[in-house]
């Protein structure tokens, strides 16, 4: 078998073994899938990964893990149990397995290269395809520990908006551009924020990429950000903990901290997953991974 994890072979062969994995890691995973609760996120620990025995933390821009490392390959197996690993072709080069990084010059960046606050949002919030879930596997936190992953979910924060927000937020009157991540795409088209049952619906959206279309959706997109930092948590993972964040009900962040780039800055495994790929066959060139 290939050792090199975008490799449709070491795929195929990832799925199948990730039906080994222990008995009650599997149920957790499926309980998680059917139902992602108040918070939707879903925290493993105890993970095999040895911190230090890691090699540096990588600094590059685009970083990716391509090789089938002991870390890389707990990341592919675990998300691999939960539904379909996916990637997305314009952003870093549609591999399976990403790293996040801070990368020098980048402090400032809304994205995973940066160090500055994150704003909160949707994985690809534009994108038709968004994933469903996102997995954060740490390798390495910083050695201060003061980077965190901020979430906050719908669920927590829906009972939080009057009435008359609430219906425009159902409403198309938002827009969402791709984040600086991505090296290609269009902005989406014009969108509701609130998707679903009105009583437990999904979200689409980016605040630092979506905008309202007019003033009192306006309002709305800031009543809906400050409800989401007001039911907001972090969490700071620790070497061999992993991350999922559903999201359709839950966004997420990063707190602020400050990079040494000496390598051992925080290093996280980044993932996507699918839980349906008929839905997204015809972006999938050869019903692969990668989505075009």
């Amino acid at each position: 078998m290939p050792d090199v994890i975008d490799d449709a072979k070491w795929v195929a062969a990832a799925r199948e073994l990730s039906a080994e994995l222990p008995l009650r890691l599997r149920q957790t995973l499926r309980a998680y899938r059917h139902d992602p609760g108040e918070d939707g996120v879903l925290i493993l620990r105890n993970l095999p990964v040895n911190e230090g025995s890691l090699p540096l933390t990588p600094t590059v821009p685009e970083s990716v893990e391509r090789t089938a490392t002991v870390p890389a390959a707990i990341s592919v197996l675990i998300t691999s149990q939960l539904g379909e690993i996916a990637a997305y072709r314009d952003e870093k080069s549609g591999a399976l397995v990403q790293n996040v990084v801070p990368v020098p010059g980048r402090e400032e960046s809304q994205s995973n290269a940066g160090s500055a606050p994150l704003e909160l949002h949707v994985e690809n919030a534009f994108h038709p395809h968004r994933p469903d879930f996102v997995g954060l596997l740490c390798l390495r936190n910083d050695p201060a520990n003061a980077a965190g992953t901020l979430v906050s979910s719908i669920r927590r924060t829906l009972r939080r908006l009057a009435p008359d927000v609430r219906d425009v937020l159902f409403q198309e009157r938002f827009t969402t551009v791709p984040p600086p991540s991505f090296h290609a795409g269009d902005a989406a088209a014009v969108h509701a924020v609130l998707i679903g049952d009105p009583e437990d619906p999904n979200v689409k959206v980016d605040f630092h990429a979506t905008t309202a279309v007019d003033p009192q959706a306006a309002v709305a997109l800031e009543r809906l950000r400050d409800a989401f930092i007001d039911a907001s948590s972090t969490l700071v993972l620790r070497s061999g903990e992993m991350a999922f964040v559903d999201n359709r009900v839950a966004i997420h962040g990063r707190t602020a901290f400050t990079p040494r780039y000496d390598g051992h800055d925080r290093w996280l495994h980044r993932t996507f997953v699918l839980l349906d790929n008929r839905r997204t066959r015809g972006s999938r060139p050869g019903n692969g991974s990668v989505l075009a």
